[in-house]
């Protein structure tokens, strides 16, 4: 079976288990997923029901897509995402966007976890992605290429959208919620990163690093999504000040800045054309 067949195969499954058709796609990261809970008229289907769906294995990922209406939008969100160190290739990562594009999103918003390596931060900042460094070793485009997918070789020279960005500004300066704005660095993970690495990381011009976003915002290109991300800053990756990080201080940081992060994410969904 063709990738195209296993994307449209899982289309047709979610479709015969709601009658959401989305706009908009959320992929939700490391402690944010609660987002999906505000959603009304919700279908919740587990990966599991999904053909060709990978299992999300990392802890704060619930692990299921949820469909339904948020801020008067029809919206699709993954609670939980998959990672290229659990061991899945990244064009396995990035199925879901193919097949959220398949459901009809035409706007992808993306958020993570992340560590700050911009002195000018702050722990509990939100960051706009208005670029990335992709430092993970590898692409989900390599191998060959299906063009009812997308081209051979996307255009990446405005992968975070312009005109979201500036949305999302506003958006935030309307609720009161102060954003940053920078270049988010993605490593294969899973270990975090040495003094020297993050160091080396803010001298290529990282204003953050994570182990996610990157591949997905390649592939919502690849197939024509605009794409926006949003960075939660859990941790100050410092690399002359670092010290020790575990995957717990990162959900506990991101649990404390969810009520903004939800506030902002919804203002964004009200005002993004459907």
């Amino acid at each position: 079976m063709s990738r195209y067949e296993q994307i449209q195969e899982a289309r047709a499954r979610i479709q015969e288990k709601t009658s959401h058709r989305p706009a908009i796609g959320l992929i939700l990261g490391s402690g944010l997923g609660d987002l999906a809970n505000d959603m009304e008229e919700a279908d919740v289907i587990p990966y599991s029901d999904i053909p060709h769906f990978p299992e999300s294995t990392v802890e704060g990922h619930a692990g299921q897509l949820v469909l339904g209406r948020l801020s008067g939008k029809n919206v699709v969100a993954m609670q939980g995402r998959f990672h290229y160190y659990e061991g899945y290739p990244q064009r396995d990562v990035v199925f879901p966007v193919y097949v959220m594009k398949a459901l009809g999103i035409k706007t992808l918003i993306a958020t993570n976890a992340c560590g700050g390596m911009n002195p000018d931060f702050k722990a509990g900042d939100l960051m706009l992605i208005d670029d990335h460094l992709n430092l993970t070793g590898t692409n989900p485009l390599i191998g060959p290429n299906d063009s009812r997918l997308g081209v051979r070789f996307p255009d990446m020279s405005a992968a975070y959208d312009k005109d979201l960005i500036q949305l999302a500004h506003r958006v935030g300066e309307e609720l009161g919620i102060p954003l940053q704005q920078g270049v988010y660095a993605a490593i294969s993970g899973p270990a975090y990163m040495t003094p020297a690495e993050l160091i080396m990381l803010r001298n290529l011009g990282g204003d953050t690093v994570g182990m996610s976003t990157a591949p997905e915002v390649i592939a919502a290109r690849h197939c024509g999504l605009r794409s926006l991300g949003i960075s939660c800053i859990t941790d100050m990756a410092i690399g002359e000040e670092l010290e020790p990080l575990t995957h717990e201080q990162v959900v506990e940081v991101a649990n404390r800045t969810k009520p903004r992060f939800i506030q902002l994410v919804k203002g964004i969904i009200a005002e993004v054309e459907d």
